[in-house]
């Protein structure tokens, strides 16, 4: 690799490769900054440059099985063609979002991946733009994906060798790829993939359509800007030079009507908020009738973890992204279950402390909603080609020696590296919600500790009991939620404003005598009553500082009737009390000297989850709820408990 190539890469790729990459996530169109916005004269100047290095072939028309073209436009390293070209390997990036005008983000991508030797390739998924066909969501990676890779592999230029990249929707349609194991593809690097997850060890999460077998909300706002299955089409006998030209005059974007989201997601029936908001007639309504185990969710573009795992992966996730918890199963399963040797051993992961898709965000000073994290900058574009030159290259001196995961500890503020996940050092360390009775609120008596309730006077201990009313949920404040608008913001924010609450039992450990690293998966088990047949309870890990901020790291929330397994509903009886396996938090935090840990207990987080009506009916097609009546007990018979993944220094 020439020098002046990598050294253009270092310098300028990943402040933009995820931005880039990043653009093809749900919310594109909707947290746009200025940042982003394209300098003409920079941009100009890169498309020249582009143009100088590049051979440049648009609107490929590539043939799928069934005869289908997708649209793909490639960029060859000039030295590549010819006679005495040598075939060079490819970095496949595949979206269903608009590349007909590429944006300076994307340039400054391309150009030193073209310069280092790739040839770059970006297909619309089938449905979506200039492509042929009708669009589902993650683009058919089975069938699409592996006859693409069968395409890229068979070209003159090619070396038969192909990396796959991209972040959220880009990302996603990677997964069931993997399950495929093609002989072309490599190396892949996934970036905020949660969504292309179905079932993975405890998480049903369905595509990011479930946590804890309650409906994430961010997809009625995603799909509202993707499933727009009513667009313009061509003759499918219209010619490349044609499609090239019209690709200049009409990009085929369409312009969504604003929304106020809040607003919107507040609508009862759930199933009829698309119809509301006058949204694009698609799947919404059909998945929203699921339940977390139903067939259909296993016979689309979904990786579930009783398929086999066959590439090599250098995986990117984040502590403040709405999936990250079935990722890291994830990344957990490949290394178990891989197909051979090469694809167990190489797995590699990076977890920053950012929002979904925000790794280009890390800076010297990277602060996430309202906490400083210092500097969580990685060298991510050095790691990346590095990753791709042993896969794709053969490179035997290439990313050797590498960590397996590096992970971002937030509180301490500082990377580490371990060779597993969770890191082989955590020990689950059991501490217990008691109080008074009266846990009610930040200023209630609930206390969070390692002592065990004691035996006696079991018949009268103490139970915390607050009322949920789905029409007074508890509004959503930070946490790790992507795409939904205006309705919630990702991050770390204050959450004193929600304890305030009456409806929120908080519990808070006595301030630390020295520091508490936890690194891994957050379990908690909590023994509940109500007077509802069913209802939620939310839970909310939190890192309370000296002066009182109380600062959001993990949230989580289980629907009761699935407390016996997704593949059964089991309701409650007044009266009972039952235990509650809470679908599991992560991070790596520490906690500080002097810091309280908490725990926030509700039934509601809303607009981030959906709410729960206390009926016992679908939820989807009500609109009326009740109040429901909750408890949280905390005897030594009904022992609700954190467990946390404590790190030993």
């Amino acid at each position: 690799m020439r020098t002046s190539s990598r050294s253009f890469a270092v310098i300028t790729v990943f402040t933009l490769l995820v931005s880039a990459l990043a653009f093809s996530d749900p919310s594109e169109a909707m947290e746009r900054t200025p940042f982003f916005l394209d300098d003409d004269s920079e941009r100009e100047e890169l498309e020249m440059k582009l143009d100088s290095i590049a051979t440049i072939e648009k609107k490929l028309m590539v043939p799928m099985r069934d005869g289908v073209g997708l649209a793909t436009d490639i960029y060859l390293p000039k030295e590549a063609t010819g006679e005495e070209g040598a075939p060079v390997p490819t970095i496949f990036w595949r979206t269903p979002y608009n590349f007909s005008k590429l944006s300076q983000s994307r340039l400054e991508l391309m150009i030193p991946a073209i310069e280092a030797g790739y040839a770059f390739i970006i297909q619309n998924e089938r449905g979506k733009f200039f492509s042929q066909g009708e669009w589902e969501i993650l683009g058919f990676p089975q069938t699409d994906g592996y006859d693409a890779l069968d395409w890229i592999s068979a070209q003159d230029w090619s070396n038969g060798k192909v990396g796959t990249i991209g972040c959220s929707s880009s990302a996603e349609w990677q997964l069931a790829l993997a399950g495929e194991d093609h002989p072309a593809h490599a190396a892949m690097v996934p970036m905020a993939s949660g969504a292309g997850i179905g079932q993975v060890g405890e998480f049903f999460e369905q595509g990011n359509w479930y946590r804890g077998g309650v409906y994430q909300m961010l997809f009625g706002v995603w799909l509202y800007g993707v499933q727009n299955t009513q667009r313009p089409t061509f003759p499918e006998d219209l010619s490349r030079d044609d499609m090239i030209r019209l690709a200049d005059y009409f990009d085929l974007a369409p312009e969504m009507p604003e929304v106020e989201w809040y607003e919107a997601l507040e609508h009862l029936p759930v199933v009829d908020m698309m119809k509301e908001v006058k949204g694009p007639k698609g799947m919404y309504a059909d998945f929203i009738r699921r339940a977390p185990n139903d067939p259909a969710w296993y016979e689309g573009g979904l990786y579930h973890d009783r398929e086999t795992w066959g590439v090599p992966a250098f995986w990117f996730n984040s502590w403040y992204d709405v999936s990250i918890s079935p990722n890291l199963a994830l990344f957990q399963h490949a290394t178990e279950n891989g197909a051979d040797k090469e694809a167990r051993n190489n797995q590699y992961m990076v977890v920053a402390p950012v929002t979904h898709c925000g790794f280009w965000r890390a800076k010297e000073k990277t602060v996430v909603g309202e906490r400083d994290f210092g500097d969580a900058r990685l060298p991510y574009t050095e790691m990346i080609l590095e990753f791709f030159d042993r896969f794709l290259k053969g490179d035997k001196a290439a990313f050797k020696k590498k960590p397996k995961v590096r992970y971002f500890t937030m509180g301490a503020n500082r990377w580490e590296t371990a060779d597993a996940w969770p890191p082989p050092a955590a020990r689950k360390q059991i501490w217990y919600l008691g109080s008074g009775g009266k846990a009610n609120s930040l200023y209630g008596d609930g206390r969070l500790s390692r002592d065990a309730p004691a035996a006696e006077g079991d018949s009268s201990a103490p139970t915390d009991t607050f009322p949920y009313d789905p029409m007074n949920p508890v509004i959503s404040l930070g946490g790790g939620v992507c795409c939904t608008g205006d309705a919630v913001t990702a991050g770390v924010f204050d959450q004193r404003e929600r304890e305030a609450r009456h409806d929120v039992l908080v519990y808070t450990s006595e301030p630390l005598d020295e520091p508490l690293k936890i690194s891994g998966f957050v379990e908690a088990t909590l023994y509940v009553s109500s007077s509802a047949r069913d209802t939620d309870f939310s839970l909310k890990l939190v890192d309370v500082f000296p002066d009182g901020t109380a600062y959001n790291i993990d949230e989580t929330i289980q629907r009761a009737r699935f407390r016996q397994g997704y593949d059964q509903q089991v309701f409650m009886e007044p009266g009972g009390v039952y235990e509650l396996p809470i679908s599991s938090m992560s991070t790596s935090n520490t906690f500080e000297k002097g810091h309280r840990i908490r725990l926030e207990v509700s039934s509601s987080n809303f607009p981030r989850f959906a709410r729960n009506l206390n009926t016992g009916g679908d939820n989807w097609s009500e609109s009326e709820g009740v109040v429901a009546t909750n408890s949280v007990h905390h005897s030594s018979e009904h022992p609700s408990r954190l467990l946390l993944p404590v790190v030993e220094p």
